[in-house]
């Protein structure tokens, strides 16, 4: 019997022992203190900004004392199979036997019965273990590029329950594609395990902050998903989960601006209220998110696909997770090695998720199909992103949360009830608040629905609305790319004159210059 065979085989029993306990539910938990009771938090010993980190989130999601502990490990983002073992895995064995929060067999095999149902990792926890040849008790099955043992801590953490030394190769996730909490899905030796990491002590507080933040009002601003335009070949998967994600989105009620072209989405783009974003395949971070003077909204979630996004965290210039925390986002994901694209987190699914008002933790396993592996997940593994129910007294009642909300509202009449509905609706809303907001969203729905000519009157509009900003540019460079995908160029060339000589000083005005082929100003 293979590795895989006899692991799965053990953990279908575990599994089977702890659903007989009746434990079933027909979807995700309102939010409260459950999965705060079943939160372990993880700090090294060795790290002072990492003991503060693990007391403030503590804190701040009511975690109780005595599941803050302390490990005696590196420091450095890398460790070898040896010290995990010997500086993680076993501490936390040893500490989860005498508190008796797991029910281990005698005999071996995976736990029966677990108390501790999430991990969050603090800042200054080694964050991926390197390959090692030849490790005892690691028997890899066969010559492959997947017979490595090579893992993030926290996917090498979920694990920790099966209480096997076989290592080598990726594990069945059997939370994958799941539609139930994790807390009540029966697996016992499975935990879902997240961190708290970025470049500065700073930026994991925000991280901390702008989810809690969010929860309570609302994760409010646009959504922005950058395509490569693959159609077709072994990559085009990757494509197709983000476009899947940019229907989720539009459905949910997030104004949504998307990009199809092979490149990442210009430097120069107005990329404002930025509360969601996917996109791929840059080694290192860029496009707007390269500028030192680009923020996501408190809250955001920001994942950018590639093999080697999070293989340094503690970098604020340097692949993507690191950055994008540094920037802001409350919530990424990525790899520390190379995963394959198959073995990689399935966008589509975490977006559902998220969106279905599960927890950041169970999200994003329920769209990893193994463990043991590359992927580690970064942020506060209790974050609701978006809540089950919307609650309008949650939503705020100041600008701009009446602006969202009121399209949520109508971008959700126009999929339930039909376009003409839901432009009803969200014009009156528009007109009543004079909202930018609300007429780029319309303007954005019905370029989508290939309307093009009402498109380009919301998005007049929506210039109107916004006044002489940042936000009013960008509705130009819609306005601009209509025109010129329906070839008229010198409607195109004109709104762009007219703009470069009103908007000043503003990001877009680069991007606005080569829509219509003029040179760039000569700064030097």
């Amino acid at each position: 019997m293979s590795i895989l065979a006899q692991v799965t085989a053990a953990l279908l029993v575990a599994v089977a022992w702890s659903a007989a306990r009746g434990e079933d539910s027909p979807g995700p938990p309102t939010p409260g203190t459950r999965e705060s009771a079943a939160t372990l938090v993880v700090y090294n010993t060795n790290d002072a900004a990492s003991v503060r980190l693990a007391k403030y989130y503590a804190q701040r999601r009511g975690i109780p004392e005595d599941h803050v502990v302390g490990l005696n490990c590196g420091w450095l983002e890398e460790c070898s199979r040896e010290e995990y073992d010997r500086t993680i895995a076993e501490p936390l064995r040893k500490i989860f036997d005498e508190r008796k929060w797991w029910y281990a067999p005698p005999e071996g095999g995976p736990v029966m019965d677990n108390q501790i149902r999430f991990i969050a990792l603090m800042r200054g926890v080694p964050v991926k273990i390197g390959n090692t040849t030849n490790y005892p008790g690691d028997v890899p099955e066969t010559q492959s590029a997947l017979n490595v043992n090579a893992a993030a801590v926290d996917s090498e953490l979920a694990v920790l329950g099966f209480r096997t030394r076989r290592i080598s190769g990726p594990l069945k996730n059997f939370y994958y594609e799941s539609a139930k909490p994790f807390m009540d899905a029966g697996i016992a030796p499975m935990m879902l395990v997240c961190r708290l990491d970025g470049p500065t002590e700073a930026d994991v507080k925000a991280m901390i902050d702008g989810a809690i933040s969010a929860e309570r009002t609302g994760l409010n601003g646009f959504a922005y998903i950058d395509l490569r335009g693959v159609t077709d070949g072994p990559l085009a998967v990757g494509d197709q989960w983000l476009a899947t994600a940019a229907v989720i989105m539009r459905k949910y009620g997030m104004p949504l601006i998307w990009d199809n072209s092979p490149d990442v989405i210009p430097t120069d783009f107005p990329m404002d209220h930025a509360a969601f974003y996917l996109g791929w395949y840059a080694a290192d971070v860029s496009g707007p998110m390269a500028r030192d003077d680009f923020r996501f909204v408190p809250g955001a979630v920001a994942v950018h696909i590639h093999s080697f996004s999070a293989s340094a965290m503690r970098v604020a210039n340097k692949t993507w997770a690191g950055p994008l925390v540094a920037h802001g986002a409350a919530a990424t994901l990525g790899n520390v090695y190379e995963p394959y694209l198959a073995l990689t987190t399935h966008l589509d699914i975490f977006t559902q998720r998220l969106r279905d008002g599960y927890t950041f933790a169970e999200a994003a396993y329920a769209a990893q199909p193994a463990l043991s592996w590359m992927a580690t997940f970064v942020g506060d593994p209790l974050y609701r992103p978006f809540k089950v129910v919307d609650d309008p007294a949650l939503a705020g009642k100041e600008r701009p949360a009446i602006e969202y909300a009121a399209y949520k509202a109508g971008a959700r009449a126009w999929y339930e009830k039909g376009p003409d509905v839901g432009t009803k609706q969200l014009e009156g809303s528009a007109r009543e608040l004079n909202s930018g907001i609300v007429w780029e969203g319309l303007g954005l729905l019905q370029w989508s629905a290939l309307s093009f000519d009402a498109a380009l009157g919301s998005f007049r509009e929506a210039e109107k609305a916004y006044g002489n900003t940042e936000d009013a540019l960008r509705t130009v460079l819609h306005q601009v790319e209509i025109l010129k995908s329906q070839g008229k160029l010198g409607g195109a060339r004109a709104l762009a004159a007219k703009a470069l000589a009103r908007y000043k000083g503003f990001h877009g005005l680069a991007l606005l210059r080569a829509a219509i082929g003029l040179p760039q100003p000569d700064n030097g």
